[in-house]
């Protein structure tokens, strides 16, 4: 039996990496990838009320949960929430992490957004990118001998560069398991995030009611870019059919992948 591809995708949060990618993560999972998400803060200011080592711990725990509910492993970093640089130290951190999980693919956000958590991790990301194969480099952590294939989340920012959706994943098979991940982060999405976009009154208290809630508020129509780009990859038949996506653009950084390593990597592109 082939070795299972091991894909590492890296946030700036708690629930960053489930928000942006969450569905593809459960659709790898299910054909046998090995998929590890890492946080590179510990959330500790995210919250209105509570804040510090208790919100921290509470946002840990979430994550747990959600190792539950898409069969991800999640490593928690403990740097201080809103805080975050790219330093030496973090970019060596980050390369261990990538050699150890001796990924094939990382994934995570482009180094232009609105929070600098974001930007710096898609800073450092861009920094440990061919680094990882530099043996004199962290060399208590084995080099990788290839580099690996580096993505971006997708994001709706446009300057200096838009967004571009080299890769779209259809995932109306494993939309509902996204939003149950998302739904572990009780501290988010029914706490924090209401109270700062003023939406704390639409709340609903059933449980299945908030779920719909989320699903509802928390997804968007696929963008006409997007479904070109599914296009490519299904056909224009299922991609006209698609209720759900996720995309990815290319890093340059990393390996540059052809067609065939990228149904490799994401083996429902069919």
């Amino acid at each position: 039996m082939a070795e299972p591809i091991r894909v590492i995708a890296i946030g700036a949060h708690p629930d960053d990496c489930e928000y942006r990618m969450g569905a593809t993560a459960a659709l790898m999972v299910d054909a046998g990838h090995a998929v590890k998400f890492v946080s590179v803060t510990n959330g500790d200011a995210g919250h209105h009320k509570i804040g510090g080592p208790e919100l921290a711990a509470r946002r840990y725990a979430e994550t747990q949960e959600v190792t539950r509910r898409l069969g991800v492993a999640y490593d928690v970093l403990d740097h201080h929430d809103g805080q975050l640089l790219p330093t030496l130290e973090i970019r060596h951190e980050i390369i261990r992490l990538i050699r150890e999980w001796r990924a094939d693919l990382v994934l995570g956000p482009r180094p232009n957004d609105y929070h600098p958590d974001h930007r710096y991790t898609g800073l450092l990301l861009q920094d440990a990118a061919f680094l990882v194969t530099v043996a004199n480099l962290v060399p208590k952590t084995p080099a990788l001998r290839q580099n690996p294939v580096f993505l971006y989340f997708e994001d709706a920012f446009l300057r200096p560069n838009p967004f571009r959706p080299d890769i779209a994943v259809i995932t109306d098979d494993a939309i509902d398991r996204k939003i149950a991940s998302l739904d572990a982060h009780v501290s988010q999405f029914y706490e924090w995030l209401p109270w700062l976009e003023g939406k704390e009154a639409e709340m609903p208290e059933n449980p299945a009611a908030r779920l719909a809630w989320l699903k509802r508020t928390r997804t968007v129509p696929i963008p006409p870019e997007h479904r070109e780009s599914l296009a490519r990859w299904y056909g224009p038949k299922r991609a006209a059919a698609a209720r759900y996506s996720e995309a990815f653009e290319i890093c340059e950084y990393g390996a540059r992948p052809d067609e065939a390593r990228i149904r490799e990597l994401f083996p429902n592109l069919r």
